[in-house]
């Protein structure tokens, strides 16, 4: 049951625990997208790395800019789709919506999958994630829940997350979004194997309902390492856009694949279709 914020003891590192298995914690990254398939930013620039007052992080990597203009003031606190609710990153500019049974949590929280080869008891460490995201929201976070380990600890999953990243250094929308689209997958359901991940050999062009323009991408992992009674196929999409600053960002949304409740492609791309600058950016 990743998704939480650090804290200290050993509450923390349970949860953090949770993490490795699917969706994790707190801190930011982004490196892995570079190391599967070359560019896109790295871990520091997808997310800011300076602590905030409760042990989050403020997400502090380039965000994108768009030819889309910036919405009014208050505009994007109002769902674009009657009935859900609105996920707001203030630290890029971005804002998109999610239906109702979706958790959004704060906005300076980062969530992100921690490295699996890393012992769950050493304390959270911003270089231990392999990628990380703010402005977050979840799908049901006690999707699944594992017999509890050796260690005592019980690892709960969620079924999908969503958030938005920086991506200071990518060469272009394309490529930012095939870096992150496989390195979700890889982070959430196939390491420490490369090699059952499927990526889409070119981003497409795409264009948001508010017009924001950039280039998307989908991963997905084939006979991905089994683990416990949780594991399960991933899937990723990807976006990458220009915030209003005019830096890169990303938006992905991942989930857990060929299971029973697993998400529909198409509320998958409903969802991506509500992404849009919101406000002033804090990082360009």
């Amino acid at each position: 049951m990743p998704l939480r914020e650090p804290s200290t003891g050993t509450g923390r590192r349970a949860k953090a625990v949770a993490v490795a298995a699917v969706v994790t914690v707190l801190a930011a990254v982004g490196t892995a997208g570079s190391s599967l398939l070359g560019g896109g930013g790295t871990a520091e620039e997808g997310a800011g790395a300076s602590p905030g007052p409760r042990a989050s992080a403020s997400a502090s990597a380039s965000a994108s800019a768009s030819p889309s203009p910036t919405p009014r003031a208050g505009a994007a606190e109002q769902p674009t789709i009657p009935g859900w609710k609105v996920v707001v990153n203030p630290e890029f500019g971005t804002a998109f919506d999610v239906p109702p049974d979706w958790d959004v949590k704060d906005p300076a929280a980062l969530y992100g999958f921690q490295d699996s080869t890393i012992d769950p008891d050493v304390p959270a460490n911003w270089d231990k994630f392999i990628v990380l995201a703010s402005g977050f929201a979840s799908l049901r976070d006690e999707w699944c829940v594992p017999d509890i380990d050796t260690s005592g600890r019980v690892k709960g999953t969620e079924l999908a997350g969503a958030g938005t990243k920086g991506a200071k250094g990518a060469p272009d929308t394309d490529r930012l979004a095939l870096n992150q689209a496989a390195a979700w997958v890889y982070g959430g359901y196939t390491q420490p194997d490369k090699k059952s991940i499927i990526s889409d050999r070119t981003a497409k062009p795409y264009t948001t309902k508010s017009g924001v323009k950039g280039s998307v991408a989908w991963a997905r992992s084939k006979n991905a390492p089994r683990k416990n009674r949780c594991s399960s196929e991933g899937k990723a999409v990807a976006f990458g856009f220009r915030n209003s600053a005019g830096g890169y960002v990303a938006w992905v949304l991942y989930g857990a694949a060929g299971v029973r409740d697993e998400l529909p492609d198409s509320t998958v791309m409903r969802i991506l279709g509500t992404v849009r600058l919101h406000g002033t950016p804090k990082k360009g």
